[in-house]
């Protein structure tokens, strides 16, 4: 016998999102030894800066070796530490970067910070402080896939969905959140908290400040939290800038209310920013203090390894690096996204408009047999099987409207996604002229039966 957990299907793991990887791994693109393979654009990862980090690590040997700035090995004291409140030079060097990214209009204090190995261990552990197994947060969708599992599995969270639509661009509007926030009422769920993802993944999309204060707003008129997922806050490539949950919160109608910062968490990882989602560097920041002392004890679960701070810790501590990685990297973003853009275009397919992150939110619904999700299935195993791209389609983002698809376009070189772009044009090329075919095979049926009515009408009047 195994325990309910161990039993339950709700991680999401049988969500297309998920199955498409699968399918990838057994058949994974390679220029030379598998150029027909997949190519996987279900990844957001961001390798086109990597070169900028393997550069400072070689002129930096002795980090790599575990030594200290007089060449002495610092390996025992690294093996050593335990402390899981982590090493203070590096959460200094951390809210210092965060504040960078955001303009430095925010200067966050390193005391409210607790590190989690990665952004999925973070939000998990978040959840687990504000909510109970049964209680409800409220998602906007479309919203990541991975959120399922990392907010729902373990914690016995409800998950619903704020519905956002195409029609606005898929921003948050009021009327969705109060709807949503019945809809959570009528199902007898004590609603915790919301969660948003600024930027947005999948959208690609960073909120302004009124949107951000009204979510602010809404918060303090509910008596709940506001969780800012901030991962993506360092891919930034163009206008309008981001804007940090805790920028928008220091307006001074909302600092009235006392408690407003304590009721604000934000949620940030290096593994998108600098491309390091095997270094599992996450973490929580709330001016929360009793959110932070049950976040400290449960990060023991899921800690950031001494080693991997004290190598970060020289990195970001290299202010000429960290400037120059930022302005390079949000110049090689957007290249690459408008590289995706254009390239979709001329297969007539379009992009939401987008300032942020590794990936576009794609419009196929012209590609569609039917507004259908069945259709949007039937699409999806057609790219991924017959075309050989994973690409992740919009109802493994819980999007309330099928035709939609996450395309990522910084986890692979130029040349790559260049094959990408000539096979779903191909493939737009081949649906278009069999679509053509159909059309015209129909039409001469018409044609045919009208023809055949008309003939027969003649001759039942000249028999007359």
């Amino acid at each position: 016998m195994l325990s309910s957990k161990a039993s339950s299907n709700c991680h999401g793991q049988d969500s297309l999102y998920f199955l498409g990887w699968q399918v990838y791994e057994k058949n994974p693109f390679h220029e030379v030894e598998n150029p027909t393979g997949i190519i996987q654009m279900g990844l957001a990862e961001n390798q086109l800066s990597f070169d900028l980090v393997e550069s400072w690590l070689r002129k930096n040997p002795d980090v790599m070796g575990l030594k200290n700035k007089d060449g002495e090995s610092v390996f025992r004291d690294l093996a050593l530490f335990q402390d899981y409140h982590g090493m203070p030079a590096f959460k200094n060097e951390l809210v210092e970067y965060m504040a960078k990214i955001g303009g430095n209009n925010v200067k966050f204090d390193p005391n409210n910070l607790v590190l989690a190995a990665g952004a999925t261990s973070a939000n998990e552990t978040l959840i687990f402080c504000l909510a109970d197994p049964g209680d409800a947060i409220l998602l906007p969708t479309p919203s990541y896939a991975g959120f399922d599992r990392d907010l729902k599995w373990r914690t016995g969270v409800e998950i619903v969905p704020i519905h956002c639509s195409s029609s606005n661009g898929f921003r948050i509007s009021m009327f969705a959140l109060e709807e949503a926030y019945e809809r959570a009422q009528k199902l007898d769920f004590k609603v915790k908290g919301v969660l948003i993802t600024n930027p947005s993944n999948p959208l690609g999309t960073t909120m302004t400040t009124d949107e951000l204060q009204s979510l602010i707003t809404f918060a303090i008129d509910k008596d709940i939290h506001l969780i800012s997922d901030e991962v993506f806050s360092g891919t930034v490539f163009d206008s309008p800038s981001f804007i940090s949950i805790m920028e928008a919160a220091m307006d001074s109608n909302l600092k009235r209310n006392t408690d407003v910062l304590s009721r604000i968490h934000i949620v940030y990882s290096l593994s998108k920013d600098l491309g390091l989602p095997g270094f599992r560097v996450g973490m929580i920041y709330s001016n929360n203090q009793t959110v932070m002392s049950a976040a400290t004890k449960m990060s023991s679960f899921g800690l950031v390894s001494s080693q991997t701070q004290y190598l970060l810790s020289y990195m970001l501590a290299n202010k000429k690096f960290t400037s120059n990685y930022m302005k390079r990297n949000q110049k090689r973003l957007k290249k690459r996204k408008e590289m995706l853009v254009s390239g979709l275009k001329k297969s007539g397919i379009n992009c939401l408009k987008s300032n942020a992150g590794l990936f576009c939110w794609v419009d196929m619904r012209h590609l569609l047999c039917s507004n259908t999700f069945e259709a949007e299935t039937d699409l999806w195993k057609k790219i991924l099987c017959e075309v050989g791209l994973n690409i992740s389609p919009g109802s493994s983002f819980h999007c309330s409207q099928p035709g939609w698809f996450r395309v990522c376009f910084a986890n692979m070189n130029q040349s790559t996604l260049q094959v990408a772009l000539r096979r779903i044009k191909d493939f737009v090329e081949r649906s278009s002229f069999n679509y053509q075919q159909i059309m015209a095979s129909l039409s001469r049926k018409l044609i045919s039966n009208w023809v055949r009515k008309l003939s027969s009408a003649d001759r039942e009047e000249q028999e007359r």
